[in-house]
């Protein structure tokens, strides 16, 4: 889920294709972002189902992918497009890129999880930005670990936090909504100057917080850390060695976690509307999105989904994040990253 705005140069674009058959009569481009991923073997049955070939045009992180999409709306890159997230809904919405679908698959999803009354955009997975905590350290300590925003400004916590910029990264933007979703927007910048003032580590992304300054994935000092709720089963899946309990653990208690959500839509001008919709229905039903957890460590949209095994024992979900809204992340997004620098960084 590490997918910040960028655009560098002339924004250059990778194609990777996925295909089984050379033969196929028909071709669909799918459009996303870099950190999209699924089996070779998933995409294998759309296509032969649908005697089609799938592409996928990963055109950098989510952001600048969906202004890709913007700009060659009238010249559509692709058929359809994934990746946009709810603090780029409202862009995405706004700027009309993308055409109704009611897919059948909407009745397997959550209405919490549906922002788009008009389904311009299907969800289709989705995940929380939290804290997450080295429990060997604390243990080893004797120290509580956190369960609430408000521990990390406590004089026992001093200077056992990383977090991310939200300028130059995606969990660290979704850690500074939880903020204001939290204490508002006249109490967030307090919130930030007392966390500041608890000596707390800003890293530039997430691979730098989570490997360069966690304890429990690195030598650094830092056992607090903002990551996914879904880095537990992560650290149990991708262990070198078996092991049975995951050795941090994400704080999800109420509005602590802010909860980002994937979403699907048809770009207007895809010539084959038909197929489109077929490729939007495969995304949200079961055999892919019970792919999707370890392909991408995010929870998928629709309920009837399996989850992997390592989730069901490791992974937590937020019952209560902390919520702002996809209209207020456009219109504000800007003037809380500049606040936050100008409290925080200077």
């Amino acid at each position: 889920m590490n997918r910040l705005l960028t655009l560098a140069g002339s924004l250059a674009i990778s194609l990777t294709l996925f295909a089984t058959s050379s033969m196929a009569e028909k071709n669909i481009t799918l459009m996303t972002h870099d950190s999209f991923n699924v089996s070779r073997d998933v995409i294998a049955l759309f296509e032969k189902e649908n005697d089609a070939k799938v592409r996928f045009l990963k055109a950098g992180d989510a952001g600048a992918a969906l202004i890709q999409a913007i700009l060659s709306k009238e010249n559509p890159l692709a058929d359809v497009f994934f990746g946009v997230d709810n603090t780029f809904f409202s862009r995405a919405i706004e700027a009309d890129i993308f055409r109704p679908y009611n897919s059948p698959l909407l009745d397997k999803i959550p209405a919490a999880l549906k922002l788009d009354p008009e389904n311009r955009l299907l969800p289709v997975d989705f995940g929380d930005v939290c804290l997450n905590y080295d429990k060997v350290w604390f243990k080893k300590n004797s120290l509580t670990p956190p369960q609430d925003l408000r521990d990390l400004i406590k004089p026992e916590y001093k200077g056992l936090t990383v977090v991310e910029n939200p300028a130059t990264s995606s969990p660290g933007m979704a850690f500074l909504l939880a903020t204001i979703g939290r204490f508002g927007e006249d109490g967030y910048l307090d919130y930030w100057k007392k966390l500041r003032d608890n000596d707390v580590i800003i890293a530039g992304g997430w691979e730098d917080a989570y490997f360069g300054h966690f304890t429990a994935a690195s030598k650094g000092d830092r056992p607090i850390v903002v990551s996914y709720a879904t880095s537990p089963p992560a650290a149990v899946f991708y262990s070198e060695t078996p092991i049975t309990e995951a050795p941090t653990a994400a704080v999800v208690t109420d509005n602590s976690a802010f909860r980002q959500i994937e979403f699907i839509g048809i770009l207007k001008g895809t010539k084959d509307v038909d197929l489109a919709e077929k490729l939007v229905d495969f995304m949200l039903a079961r055999p892919l999105q019970e792919d999707i957890p370890l392909q991408m460590f995010v929870f998928p949209a629709n309920q009837e989904a399996k989850l992997p095994e390592v989730f069901v024992k490791h992974a937590t979900v937020a019952t209560k994040p902390a919520e702002v809204s996809p209209a207020a992340i456009e219109k504000m997004r800007d003037a809380w990253i500049e606040a936050w620098t100008n409290t925080v960084l200077r």
